[in-house]
């Protein structure tokens, strides 16, 4: 797992150890030190320029300049989160974010609507036991509008805030609350917080709080939150992009200078409560596999062995080359999953290893591998060669991650957390210099310090599904004997082909020395055989796990060194090889992706090794109500012998994966992966003449047979004649999940017109934030955590669902709504010119910020071109937006959506559902194993 705080993932610039030594042993330590640090390879690294000032009222506010796009990413840290709240008023750091989206004293309405007409990308507002934070990416002309909104919420929110926006946000939060506890090992988090932390402490509860203490939430604690934490003295602003410091003074004076500073803020600084003995507890949750995880209390965020901590992280299980992945999951395999992140916090850290167990008797094995790991590191530290490769692979993750002004992990993002946590916006070269300095025996040292004794131990089994006779005793006949009871500015694209007939697309972007890359080959699950689903997925998983001469450990640590990644993939349609490059190895990388691509091994140990693992993960599938959902609904709708009809997670049934041979992947590569069935397009710091070379080079020997490119048949089905019912039951389940779906038009029948026009459809009725549908069951109602719709993406014909996780008691209420929006949208209630009006200013007014990331942009252009477009799609997508009126989109809706047609699919328990659906008389309900 990724670690969870920007020091974590920052790497960088080091303290000079010049002048800390004074005797003869510390010399000697700083010189093998200087010996490792001379091994070790340069270390990329990004610096984000920037400029501060606090206005009158004590806001601080950072700015950086980066005009590559004409955009400004706006981002508002609060220094404020769950360790402010208090013992029976947990949860209300983040139900008061929920509030701040509901409206001010001045603009009383939806925060979101202005943004999404200014066309706002990366948007969000999130909150942590350290602090809460607002922020989006706006084109330049709609910074005034951003400002404005930001900061009457600042200073003008009270008024507006009423009891009924509290009972609709605090339904919000629990129907958000019960979503997340509804996934495996949902209700884990919390045993980890309350037992590792002293009772009272500010991290011994969850962020999102308990039920009781969010019903017990009143308008008088709403009101003295906004007092005591809201003031502009305990926040930072930061706008990054195309915005200079003396604009940046002159509108933050403007919108935020004459908002009142609040009361000085107490802040507790630290609170470690480390711990000298193991403590263990066991519970028994609906899990498709047994989970030990194991705790530590560590260094808080901001200190040199919390930085250490990080890197002793990804040592311990930081990829598939780190000791415990390659122990528990290669060599012994033990387990289908090792995860590991150091969670650094600024009163206390704690490292976190967890393992997904293979079969629950391996539980013991694994705790002890586990503990014999950490032993070896306490005694003698990691390789030098581990922590070069680490050092540098998390490098170059940063650079990639800051090529972003905005968004989570985007220069701003960055800036901001230094400011808040640290008192210093460049904290992260401090992160840098630590990291990038650090020794073998400095990991070895800060593991000996943190993780000699003290761990919580928690595992989690899975609960046997239990079920009652449907015939009991007669107990009329007493009590028997005792017995025993159990804005668009695209860059420059160009195309050519290379000698083996692969289209090459170029779009040349030098910002930061990156080059990302995708091959999209002309096959997907859809190719599978109907007798064997499951190939393409089995077989895109096998390409990386071991290529030419290099193991799949090998090839994984050769990535690392050269702050490579390598992805494989397949999609319905698609069989996808990815590849993210640091432009100084690009010749070596590419060289890597040549032989994934040409030579994959194969080999039979690995085959059973990653055969375990996707049976593991269909278990997980079947155990998420979305996915298990997913698995069932696309053979209801395209019948199951349709191309189309195969689970749509790509990964099979557990029959058809159990038969998948070594031959059958050698085959699938031979018929489908071949140049002339690819497409293969770039972006990034490469001109076209250094490209077409290395690929010659590279890709000489990758041919297209003699025989014809095979191709696929993909026939166009109707709807059911009229609505079903399938119901999967969950037993105790706090929500259902609610999808259904219908046929769509065909892909080839659909010109670029029309597919904007269904897409701008759909965004109105239930693809946005603020669509038809959200609105309703999340901010009207407040049954569900958010409700969408999805027009998917397919070469034939396409998929319309509607989902919507909801509580329980509001399954039949739920699935009333949203027929009522669906009929509507089709009959008297059509999409109105103001919606329309909104949908086209939002898509138009984002364009600039849509592909400031190279990868952003690579997905743009493949997808483009995968749809039979091309460029050209991209720069007339803005006229294309503007076409439709509001018949055109009541065209389309009425022409996709048939209420009386839907195929639903309901998630839940049974025993609390069954009469609900039943008696809407929708169509006839069948019950699924």
């Amino acid at each position: 797992m990724n670690k969870m705080s920007l020091s974590a993932i920052s790497v960088a610039v080091m303290l000079s150890l010049s002048g800390c030594a004074s005797t003869a042993s510390q010399t000697n330590t700083s010189a093998t030190q200087q010996a490792e640090q001379t091994a070790a390879p340069a270390l990329p690294f990004v610096n984000i320029d920037y400029q501060t000032f606090t206005l009158d009222n004590g806001l601080t506010v950072v700015v950086h300049t980066d005009r590559k796009a004409p955009i400004v990413a706006v981002n508002v840290w609060y220094d404020v989160g769950a360790k402010n709240e208090q013992v029976g008023k947990t949860g209300f750091a983040h139900l008061f974010e929920h509030l701040m989206f509901n409206g001010t004293e001045n603009y009383d309405d939806e925060y979101f609507g202005p943004f999404e007409r200014a066309g706002a990308t990366e948007q969000n507002g999130t909150t942590n036991s350290d602090r809460t934070n607002y922020f989006q990416n706006v084109p330049t002309p709609a910074l005034d509008m951003a400002l404005w909104m930001e900061s009457d919420r600042m200073g003008h929110l009270l008024g507006a805030i009423t009891q009924d926006k509290l009972d609709e946000q605090r339904g919000v939060v629990q129907n958000e609350k019960r979503q997340g506890e509804a996934q495996p090992y949902g209700t884990m988090w919390n045993n980890v917080w309350k037992y590792t932390f002293p009772q009272g402490h500010p991290y011994s509860w969850s962020v999102i709080g308990s039920m009781e203490d969010l019903n017990a939430a009143s308008l008088d604690d709403v009101h003295q939150w906004f007092k005591d934490y809201y003031g502009p003295n305990n926040a930072v602003l930061v706008l990054a992009g195309d915005i200079d410091v003396e604009t940046a003074k002159k509108k933050a004076n403007k919108y935020f200078g004459d908002i009142k500073p609040g009361k000085p803020v107490a802040k507790l600084e630290k609170w470690i409560a480390k711990r000298d003995e193991q403590s263990r507890m066991v519970i028994k949750d609906r899990v498709p596999a047994s989970r030990i995880v194991k705790v530590w209390n560590t260094a808080e965020k901001g200190t040199t062995d919390g930085e250490y901590l990080n890197l002793l992280s990804d040592v311990l299980a930081g990829g598939k080359n780190s000791r415990l992945y390659q122990r528990l999951v290669y060599d012994e395999q033990l387990a289908s999953n090792v995860f590991s992140f150091n969670y650094l916090r600024t009163l206390a850290g704690q490292l976190i290893i967890g393992v997904d167990a293979l079969d629950k008797s391996n539980i013991e094995k694994i705790e002890a591998i586990i503990d014999e790991e950490i032993a070896n590191i306490i005694a003698q530290g990691p390789t030098t060669d581990e922590l070069n490769r680490i050092k540098f692979s998390n490098a170059a993750e940063w650079v990639k991650q800051v090529e972003g002004v905005g968004g989570f992990g985007g220069k701003s993002d960055v800036l901001a957390s230094g400011a808040v946590y640290h008192n210093d916006p460049g904290y992260y070269k401090r992160a840098f210099e630590i990291t990038s300095n650090a020794t073998t025996s400095d990991v070895q040292g800060a593991a000996e310090r943190w993780l000699s004794s003290g761990d919580f131990v928690l595992t989690v089994h899975p609960f046997a599904e239990l079920s009652a006779n449907e015939q009991g005793v007669d107990r009329s006949t007493g009590v028997p004997g005792a017995g025993d009871v159990p804005s668009l500015d695209l860059p420059e694209v160009n195309t050519f082909t290379l000698s083996n007939g692969l289209e090459v697309v170029l779009s040349q972007r030098s910002d930061t020395p990156v080059i990302n890359m995708r091959l999209d080959i002309s096959a997907g699950t859809a190719s599978d055989d109907n007798n064997k689903p499951g190939v393409a997925n089995f077989t895109a998983n096998m390409l990386d796990e071991g290529a030419g001469e290099l193991s799949a450990l090998a090839l994984a640590e050769e990535l690392e060194k050269l702050g490579a990644s390598i992805d494989t993939s397949a999609s319905l349609d698609k069989t996808s090889l990815s590849m993210s490059a640091m432009a100084i190895n690009w010749q070596q990388s590419l060289a890597l992706f040549s032989e994934v691509l040409q030579n994959p091994s194969f080999n039979d140990s690995d085959i059973e090794r990653v055969r375990t693992l996707i049976l593991q993960q269909i278990k997980q599938e079947k155990a998420r109500p979305m996915s298990n959902a997913l698995r069932v609904l696309p053979p209801l709708l395209y019948g199951a012998s349709h191309p189309y009809g195969k689970p749509l997670t790509g990964t099979g049934n557990e029959e058809s994966v159990a038969a998948i041979s070594r031959d059958d992947m050698l085959a699938y590569t031979e018929k489908w992966m071949r140049p002339d069935l690819a497409r293969l397009v770039v972006v990034g710091d490469i001109d076209q003449a250094q490209l077409k070379q290395s690929l010659e080079q590279a890709l000489a020997s990758w041919q297209a047979p003699q025989q014809a490119a095979p191709s696929l048949d993909i026939p166009t089905v109707d709807n059911a004649e009229q609505a079903r019912v399938f119901v999967l039951d969950k037993p105790d389940s706090p929500q259902s999940l609610i999808i259904s779906g219908l046929l769509g038009p065909d892909a080839n029948d659909t010109d670029a017109q029309q597919e904007v026009t269904l897409d701008m459809m759909n965004t109105i009725i239930g693809g946005s934030f603020t669509s038809r549908m959200n609105m309703n069951l999340r901010e009207d109602k407040g049954w569900s955590y958010g409700a969408r719709t999805i027009l998917m993406d397919t070469d034939a014909q396409s998929t319309f669902f509607v989902f919507a996780p909801v509580q329980t008691d509001k399954t039949k209420e739920s699935m009333q709504e949203i027929l009522k929006e669906l009929n509507g949208y089709i009959g008297e209630q059509p999409a109105t010119q103001e919606e329309l009006d909104k949908v086209v200013a939002n898509k138009i007014a984002k364009l600039p910020g849509r592909y400031e990331k190279k990868r952003s942009l690579l997905n743009a252009l493949a997808d483009a071109y995968d749809n039979g477009r091309d460029v050209s799609y991209l720069e007339k997508y803005p006229q294309l937006v503007q076409q439709p009126d509001t018949q055109a989109i009541a065209k389309q809706a009425q022409s996709l959506i048939k209420p009386k047609q839907l195929t639903w699919v309901i998630v839940g328990d049974v025993a609390k559902i069954k009469e609900q659906i039943e008696s809407l008389n929708l169509g006839e309900v069948t019950y699924l194993d």
